[in-house]
């Protein structure tokens, strides 16, 4: 078997377990989360802030979004293997469905964000995260990255927290992580 199918499989039986983990975790609630990550992005007001709509059993950073003072946007996908695009967002704005069943707003101006809130499956000690399998974030932070610092920063139950992310190169790594349980800042 070559390394990348063996990593594709890898990921794959990874996420399974991940996305069990997560289930649970949001039956028991949130708790304090969404306060501790606006209190961790406060420092970054004024920058804009991309966020994102919780969909199924994702971890919800509506409040965060909703306090930051600044510009917020959310992710748009364009197209299969390209980087994400970001949408401005304001509480109360119009919404529509986007590809793969996430909101996005109706309309408002693109936005290139400085800072991400990045949605996810699972992560490590190490800061990597397992994602859906499109890559669409990890593209996204490499192509800002190469031009700006760019803050990325995952938020996901303590739950989801994996002994090591199975990765391979194109695995862009997190700055901090936030969970109901605190921020992890990775170097």
């Amino acid at each position: 078997m070559n390394d990348d199918l063996k990593a594709v499989e890898l990921k794959a039986a990874a996420r399974k377990a991940a996305f069990a983990a997560r289930k649970q975790a949001f039956a028991a609630g949130q708790g304090q989360a969404s306060e501790i990550l606006a209190d961790f992005l406060a420092p970054h007001r004024g920058k804009a802030l991309a966020g994102y709509m919780a969909m199924r059993t994702e971890i919800d950073p509506f409040a965060a979004m909703a306090a930051h003072q600044g510009p917020v946007c959310v992710p748009v996908i364009i197209a299969n293997g390209q980087p994400l695009k970001f949408r401005e967002w304001s509480v109360g704005c119009k919404m529509e469905m986007g590809a793969f069943g996430a909101e996005i707003p109706a309309e408002g101006a693109w936005i290139e964000p400085e800072v991400l809130i990045v949605p996810l499956v699972g992560f490590d000690a190490r800061g990597f995260r397992l994602g859906y399998g499109g890559g669409f974030y990890d593209r996204t932070l490499q192509g800002l990255r190469a031009k700006r610092p760019t803050l990325a920063v995952g938020f996901a139950f303590s739950a989801q927290a994996m002994p090591e992310v199975p990765i391979d190169k194109f695995d862009q790594r997190l700055d901090a992580m936030v969970t109901e349980s605190g921020v992890t800042l990775f170097g």
